[in-house]
């Protein structure tokens, strides 16, 4: 009769697993700490990868990250991208997702935010490069500026200001996806570009500046709700998931996809619609004040996701009104935490 070796099969088991970590995927996330960055550090986590979070924390939050620091999968690093990278060991994806995104946020410093899109963007296509690893870049729907042509399919060029106080990331953003045309062109290296159109969800800062997080606390605390403009404008919004989702599939679709892709919901609201649903579901009593429309502000946006559809079978799920109320239980939350946190200084 064979005896069975239970030590030997202690060894066996502990080199299964010495197999399993050592071909576990390594992403790096560039601006992980913020919005858009913390919701895909997560996702990749809880896909069995190891991810390094790299980011400046300029309008990253170390709040986002509490939650992934648990475990030994998950990494950070301080650094700004502006400076040239160095990682020790192996990457497999790299995920660029390093500016400031709100017109509020990246006018703060234009300069820094051309250099975020610019030489940010070379130093992780040079890390690339040298580690042999897919490269993502996480472009906007800002490269189409105040669009003449809806919806906007990615074969148009757009209508941008060089000279006005957007540029600094319109054509910051415009001059990074030609970096990462060239560098594919030129070395050969996988790269996947994604025009992101308005997202929202939790982990959204409170001052982001963006139109729903400036709705919502507006709104859950009763001020008046800022309408620019007429409020005839337009935005499409997509919940942060679904952008994830597209994401994800964009960066592993294969080699035949090598042009940018629109990742964006293409259900389009105005303004003032917007500012009711938000009213409706926090049963505020906020009126509506009108402000003058910021320059270049765009009157309309709204993806053509036929791409996206077609070649990685994506689109949106989460109807507004969902995503809506999860993003507002957010923001009632750390609105509570914020009135309990002063309660106790007073």
């Amino acid at each position: 009769m064979r005896k069975y070796d239970e030590n030997r099969g202690a060894v066996s088991f502990e080199t299964a697993k010495r197999a399993k970590r050592s071909a576990r995927k390594t992403a790096l996330v560039a601006g992980g700490a913020g919005f858009l960055g913390s919701h895909l550090c997560k996702r990749l986590l809880d896909e069995g990868c190891s991810v390094v979070c790299v980011d400046n924390f300029q309008t990253g939050r170390t709040a986002n990250l509490v939650e992934l620091m648990t475990g030994t999968s998950f990494s950070v690093i301080r650094h700004d991208v502006i400076q040239p990278l160095k990682i020790d060991g192996s990457i497999d994806e790299v995920y660029n997702l390093a500016c400031a995104a709100s017109p509020p946020k990246y006018q703060q410093d234009p300069i820094h935010t051309m250099q975020t899109c610019v030489n940010g963007t070379l130093n992780l296509l040079e890390l690339a490069r040298a580690k042999g690893a897919r490269f993502f870049q996480a472009s906007t729907s800002e490269v189409y500026g105040d669009p003449m042509v809806h919806p906007q399919p990615e074969e148009y060029h757009g209508n941008v200001n060089p000279y006005g106080p957007r540029s600094c990331y319109d054509e910051g953003k415009r001059a990074a996806e030609a970096l990462c045309h060239d560098f594919a062109d030129r070395f050969d290296l996988t790269v996947k570009v994604a025009r992101i159109f308005n997202t929202y969800g939790p982990q959204m800062l409170a001052d982001d500046g963006r139109v729903v997080s400036n709705f919502i606390v507006q709104a859950l605390k009763g001020d008046p709700i800022t309408i620019y403009g007429s409020g005839d404008q337009t935005r499409s919004f997509c919940y942060v998931d679904d952008l994830i989702e597209g994401i994800l599939r964009l960066m592993r679709s294969d080699d035949r996809v090598t042009t940018p892709v629109n990742l964006g919901n293409p259900v389009e609201f105005t303004m003032l619609q917007l500012a009711e649903l938000v009213i409706g579901q926090t049963g505020s009593s906020s009126s509506l004040v009108s402000c003058a429309l910021p320059v270049d502000d765009p009157r309309q946006r709204r993806p053509d996701i036929s791409r996206a559809k077609e070649a990685l079978d994506w689109e949106p799920t989460t109807m507004l009104a969902d995503g809506l109320a999860k993003t507002t239980a957010y923001f009632a939350d750390q609105i509570t935490h914020e009135n309990a946190r002063l309660s106790e200084l007073a």
